[in-house]
């Protein structure tokens, strides 16, 4: 019996949808947070706050917007090679919804950078005192985690190899 695939489309309409809810979230947080005092969650744990970053995850790379510009569309274009390269198996299903929510989550922040100038951020753990951050930087974050694990431990060099055309060769 034949595995069936998930159809082409239904990637772009995942990472719209992840897309929407990240601008939906930031939208609702300029609306009711920006210029307010902070709204606690779990006492001591967990707050939203307003904040304007300028840099990338934790602060990194302040003002280098055009730096970001580029490597999302880098992002952009090699996504759509690996969608063109990979194979409809089912095989490259985890890897493909991954790079589809990355993608989602990059796309996200950069339309804040491209429309803002940066990217609101409004969720603070509070009990580690963690960077605080935004929707599209968990599925940034997420994904990146997952695709370490896929690539040591869920997919073998041959995977890779029909990926990027590096198989062995017979010689005559």
């Amino acid at each position: 019996m034949k595995k069936k695939t998930i159809p082409i489309w239904s990637y772009p309409v995942l990472a719209a949808i992840l897309i929407l809810l990240d601008q939906w979230s930031k939208y609702l947080v300029v609306l009711h947070l920006k210029g307010q005092k902070d709204i606690s969650l779990i006492s001591g744990v967990l707050e939203l706050t307003y904040l304007e970053n300028r840099g990338a995850a934790f602060g990194l790379l302040q003002d280098q917007r055009i730096l970001f510009l580029i490597s999302g569309l880098l992002l952009i274009v090699a996504v759509f090679w690996f969608f063109r390269k990979a194979s409809g198996s089912p095989r490259f299903l985890p890897l493909k919804m991954c790079l589809t929510i990355l993608l989602a989550g990059a796309l996200g922040n950069m339309i804040d950078r491209v429309r803002l100038g940066y990217v609101v951020d409004f969720i603070y753990v509070k009990l580690i005192d963690f960077p605080v951050f935004n929707v599209a930087d968990i599925y940034v974050t997420v994904t990146a985690f997952l695709l370490v694990f896929f690539v040591l431990c869920y997919y073998k060099e041959e995977d890779f190899e029909e990926i990027f055309g590096r198989g062995k060769r017979k010689t005559d």
